[in-house]
Order: structure tokens, then C-alpha cells, then sequence
């Protein structure tokens, strides 16, 4: 147990620089002169750097200690933030480091499941994941609240400063946890290292994978935007948020959807993968179709429909990183890790991308139904999710429950 709670602070620390810019880019907006549009890609380009690297080191996590991985890129996430701080000027210096970020979050967030994956067995390996991948959200929380606090009281190159010395805390600490000596002994996988075919031809896998990127599709979005939806809305009420505070919201969400994944998870052992996933996906869609139609509404119940669609947003998380997991081969669980990122990240690259330019078309996101037609770009995917698991999974490759 010490191993996956020291893990999952580690990833909290490395995840403290991957939203900051979300976190700050109505001042990014303001200070750089960005339109929507080249504020989605700062906010997306960090997850296509994500999805380039992915490939390569998640297959690797096969064939070497993920161990070594983890530590290298938790430094290299970490230079990301200190230059972002030292010499980011404007829209292409910010794309150049978020990349770097986001390579460096490819290195520690799947070979960081992988090197638990590797140590752990039975039921302690499936609540190892499920804790994990559910502390992503915890990640994102505290990312959005200390960026945002910092950011406010020292500015935002302070916000990037403190990122980058969190890494080197995190690296650290898994130096220490992951011992070299209790691995679990799988066989190598026979092919090459960026042979993805087997991965590909497993139905059952790729349905998980498939479904886990119309999930990163709608989450992403609404982490690179909910900021600046909620400062829109306090604009158009002309109120001031004392306690509620846009970075504040999120960082609560943060924490409320960290319980709803692992919520989602102890429900699929009754209900099964299917209709948990189901439930979360149409549930957080029907959300999506009327949350940025209601920016006009009391802003503390405009807070608290975030923060209940937050929940669902984040409520099938667990669900499909374990039955990812659970699906694929021993001897590929790092490759099909992979193929589940890059899918999932590319999603994430492209949905901060296209909810900026719905926002820049539909009046530069000054209009409540200029952010209703953004929010319907988010849910509209993850609505489909379900069913195209289905067509991929086949009649005869139904999903059991979640062993935790």
C-alpha cells in the first residue's frame, strides 16, 4: 500500500505544471494578446507532445524497468516548466515548452502505472490502477489551485517556477519506493518495440481504448475552458468571487471527480463495465448539451453544476483504464497502454483545439450561446462513446465487471 500512496503523490507533484496554462490563460489571453483560437492550441499542444512520446516509452515499459523511464522524465517535465518560466514570451516560445511538458508527463504517468503494474498482483494490482488513474483528477485539482494561487499573488512565471521544482521532489521519490528487485517476471513480447498490430487485432482492448478517447475528448475540453467559462460568467453578472473563484472551482472539481472515478469503479463490480460506462458518458453529455446555455444563471448554482458535471465527466475513468489493462496481454500491457494513450491524447490535443476555434466563430466566446455551442462540441463525442465500443467490441466480446 505504501508503494501505490507514494505513487500517487509523486504523480500529483509531476502533474503540478500541466495546467497552469488553463489555469491562467485568462491573463495569457489578456497579457499576450492571444485569440481563442491560439489559446487552444498552448492549452492542446502540451498532449500532442504527450501522444508523440507516448508510443515509444509506454512500449518500452516491455522491455525495460519502467523505473528508469519514469525518473529520466519527470526531469524532463520538469525542464518544460523551468524554461516555460525563464523565457516563454508569447504564442510560439509557449508552444515549444508545453510540448516539452507534455513529453514529460508521457514518461511518468503511464510508465508510473506500469512500474506499480510490474511490483503488484491480484486485487492489490487492480486497486493500484483504479487509485492511479483516479489521482489523475487529484493531479489536475491541486495543478489548477496552486497555479492558480501562485499565479495570483507572484505571477505566472512563479506558477511554472514551483512546477519545476515539484518534479524534482516527485523524481525522487520514486527513486526511493521502486525498488529494483520485486518485479513481477513476464516474458518479453517477440515482436518490435512500435509493432502495434496484436494490440490492434485485440477487439476487447481496443473497445476500452476507443471509448477512453471520446472520454479524453469531453475532459480535456472542459479543463482547458471551464477557467474561462467561469470568468465569463462572472463578467456577464458583473458579480465578484470572493471564495468561488474559477482556479478554486476546478481544484474542487478536481478532487470531487478523483472520488467519482473511483466511485465508478467500485459500481462496475455490481453493475458491470458496461452500464457504468454508459450511465457516466450519457449522463456527462446531457450535461454537456445545456451547462454553457446556463452561464447567465446564479453563478453559486452556475458552480455547482460544474462541479456536479465534473463528476461525470470524470465517473468512467477507472472503469476504462482497468478494463484497458485487464483486456490486454500480459506481455503487452505497456504497448497497449500506449495505443490507449496515443488515442486518448490525440483526442486531447484536438478538443481544446476545436471548442477555441467553435468559440472564435460563434462570437469570440462573448455570448451564452457562443459557450452553449462549445460545450455541445465536448459532449457530442463522448455521446457516441458506448456505441462505438460496441460496434468495435463485436456480439461476443462483452465486458465483465471491475475486480477491486
Amino acid at each position: 500500500m505504501a508503494l501505490i500512496v507514494t505513487m500517487c503523490v509523486a504523480q500529483v507533484l509531476t502533474m503540478l505544471g500541466a495546467f497552469a496554462f488553463p489555469a491562467l490563460v485568462p491573463g495569457f489571453l489578456d497579457e499576450w494578446g492571444l485569440s481563442y483560437t491560439e489559446a487552444g492550441w498552448v492549452s492542446g499542444i502540451y498532449f500532442a507532445g504527450y501522444a508523440v512520446a507516448v508510443p515509444m516509452l509506454a512500449s518500452l515499459t516491455d522491455r525495460r524497468d519502467a523505473r528508469a523511464i519514469y525518473l529520466i522524465f519527470a526531469l524532463v517535465g520538469g525542464c518544460g516548466s523551468l524554461l516555460f518560466a525563464l523565457l516563454a514570451q508569447g504564442f510560439w516560445s509557449a508552444l515549444v515548452f508545453r510540448v516539452l511538458g507534455g513529453v514529460g508527463l508521457a514518461g511518468t504517468f503511464i510508465p508510473g502505472l506500469k512500474a506499480q503494474v510490474d511490483r503488484l498482483a491480484g486485487s492489490t494490482q487492480s486497486r493500484a490502477i483504479a487509485w492511479y488513474t483516479a489521482t489523475f483528477s487529484l493531479g489536475t485539482s491541486v495543478s489548477f489551485l496552486v497555479s492558480g494561487e501562485i499565479g495570483s499573488q507572484f505571477g505566472w512565471r512563479a506558477a511554472f517556477g514551483i512546477a519545476a521544482a515539484a518534479t524534482i521532489v516527485a523524481a525522487v521519490m520514486a527513486a526511493i519506493t521502486l525498488r529494483r528487485d520485486v518485479l513481477v517476471a513476464v516474458d518479453s513480447p517477440q515482436t518490435h518495440l512500435l509493432d502495434f498490430r496484436p494490440v490492434i487485432r485485440n477487439r476487447r482492448a481496443m473497445a476500452y481504448i476507443l471509448g477512453y478517447a471520446a472520454h479524453m475528448w469531453e475532459l480535456f475540453g472542459v479543463r482547458s475552458w471551464m477557467v474561462a467559462f467561469l470568468t465569463f460568467c462572472l463578467s456577464v453578472q458583473a458579480v465578484t468571487a470572493d471564495y468561488w473563484t474559477p482556479t478554486t472551482v476546478m481544484a474542487i472539481a478536481g478532487f470531487l471527480a478523483m472520488c467519482a472515478s473511483i466511485g465508478g469503479a467500485e459500481l462496475s463490480l455490481r453493475w458491470g463495465h458496461n452500464a457504468v460506462l454508459k450511465l457516466f458518458m450519457w449522463a456527462s453529455a446531457a450535461c454537456a448539451f445545456g451547462i454553457g446555455f446556463a452561464a447567465e444563471l446564479y453563478y453559486p448554482l452556475v458552480v455547482a453544476l460544474c462541479l456536479g458535471y465534473a463528476m461525470l465527466v470524470q465517473g468512467d475513468s477507472a472503469v476504462l483504464h482497468a478494463g484497458t489493462v485487464q483486456s490486454a496481454e500480459p506481455a503487452r500491457r505497456g504497448a497497449t497502454m500506449a495505443v490507449q494513450s496515443l488515442c486518448g491524447f490525440l483526442s486531447a490535443c484536438l478538443s481544446p483545439l476545436v471548442v477555441g476555434l467553435v468559440l472564435d466563430t460563434t462570437g469570440g466566446g462573448s455570448s451564452v450561446a457562443s459557450w452553449g455551442a462549445a460545450f455541445i462540441t465536448m459532449g457530442i463525442v463522448v455521446a457516441f462513446g458506448p456505441l462505438i465500443m460496441r460496434l468495435v467490441r463485436g456480439p461476443q466480446g462483452g465486458v465483465g465487471s471491475l475486480s477491486v
